[in-house]
């Protein structure tokens, strides 16, 4: 530890040393100045007087009074202020105690605020200033009278821009720590934002894969004894399945890469230039799909073109697990002035309680319903609408817009 640290944590263990300093040094220069005559002679000024007792007790009872400035300002400015004026009633004025009246008064005007520095500011200078002229043994025009005036008045201005150049410092710096706070509360909410489109794409790419390999391994688990051929391109596709949703479980997951971590997912996100791949996934499980298509070629964001894929893996997905083994699907992507529109149909009827139930958990919020819910979730981070429920006469029905203007394009910067 340096001696500069040693110094400050001494300090810090005392906090009335600096004050015990000052009023030592305060008391030194009122003692000096009790020997100095300004209307002696010239060369004749240093000694041309000597404090008497009383005005010796007198300045060290102002000297002691600012030990204890800090803890009581007000008091402590008193206290001086009625030793100065006891002094102004002797014979004659040999002791400077208005030196600890001005220490004081700096104190009180740095500690306080600016309405009370003004009050206590003019009393001060009215009641010294008076008090020597009134009471001191010289005329009222005197020039120590006038110099009390200008001391006084200057240490309650002082004190007053010491105070206002604190608080200024402290608004700074607490706008400094309200501003870091927001930044870390900004990075916060942006890390939740995060690992929930993460927990989405997850939930997307997991509940489609499995919904397959499960609807595969069942069929192979069927036919294995009497028909091994069929068996055998069942788990095929198993296989293919398995493989497609590791590797987008990889790309997924190295999203929460460092940039410098190595092996770095290279692989662009899925988009609607593979809807014609994603349909013929769900053909070879058994569920016939028809793709539409009169988007004229538009080019999508790819906050959009993401979305819209994982729409319709989702709802085909719902299609497959819910509607049922003879259920047929239609998915129509059409553009339509500033948007785009996804449309996923089926006719099935087997189980569509398990897709309302999930949107009803999704609309309410009450957990459950992942699928649906993380549908309406990045619609309408793109800002778009997203409705889905059973259809007149049997089947379910997802309609999703997603619009493609500017906020579109932000969307796709930030996400």
């Amino acid at each position: 530890m340096t001696t500069f640290q040693r110094v400050r944590s001494w300090l810090g263990a005392h906090p009335s040393a600096p004050d015990a300093v000052l009023a030592a040094g305060v008391l030194a220069c009122m003692v000096a100045g009790s020997f100095v005559d300004p209307h002696a002679e010239t060369g004749a000024k240093w000694g041309a007087r000597t404090p008497d007792t009383v005005s010796l007790a007198l300045m060290v009872l102002a000297a002691a009074a600012l030990v204890l400035r800090r803890r009581s300002p007000v008091a402590v400015l008193g206290v001086i202020v009625a030793l100065s004026l006891a002094e102004f009633a002797t014979d004659d004025v040999r002791a400077p105690i208005a030196v600890s009246a001005v220490v004081a008064l700096y104190t009180v005007a740095s500690a306080t605020d600016r309405p009370t520095t003004w009050r206590v500011g003019l009393l001060t200078m009215v009641v010294l200033t008076g008090g020597a002229m009134l009471l001191g043994p010289r005329p009222w025009y005197a020039q120590e009278n006038l110099g009390l005036f200008a001391w006084t008045g200057m240490a309650a201005a002082v004190g007053d821009a010491v105070r206002s150049r604190r608080a200024f410092v402290d608004a700074i710096r607490e706008r400094a720590d309200r501003a870091e706070r927001t930044r870390e509360e900004e990075a916060r909410r942006r890390v939740a934002e995060e690992r929930l489109r993460i927990a989405r794409d997850l939930h997307d790419v997991v509940a489609h894969h499995i919904a397959l390999v499960n609807v595969q391994a069942g069929v192979a688990a069927h036919v294995m004894d009497k028909r091994p051929d069929q068996a055998k391109e069942a788990l095929a596709h198993v296989r293919e399945a398995s493989r497609s949703a590791l590797d987008e479980l990889r790309a997924t997951v190295g999203l929460l890469r460092q940039s410098g971590d190595p092996e770095a997912p290279t692989e662009p996100a899925p988009g609607l230039a593979r809807l014609d791949e994603l349909a013929g996934t769900f053909r070879s499980a058994g569920l016939p799909v028809e793709v539409a298509r009169a988007d004229h070629g538009t080019e999508l964001p790819a906050a959009v073109d993401l979305a819209a894929y994982r729409i319709v893996q989702e709802a085909l997905t719902n299609v497959r697990k819910h509607a049922g083994p003879a259920a047929k699907a239609q998915v129509s992507i059409v553009r339509v002035g500033p948007g785009i529109e996804i449309t996923v149909l089926d006719d099935g009827t087997g189980a569509p309680t398990g897709r309302a139930d999930d949107g009803a958990r999704a609309e309410n919020g009450n957990g459950g319903g992942h699928g649906l819910l993380g549908m309406r979730e990045r619609v309408t981070a793109l800002g778009g609408t997203c409705t889905a429920g059973p259809r007149y006469g049997g089947g379910f029905r997802v309609h999703a817009t997603l619009p493609l203007d500017g906020r579109t394009a932000a969307a796709a910067e930030t996400g």
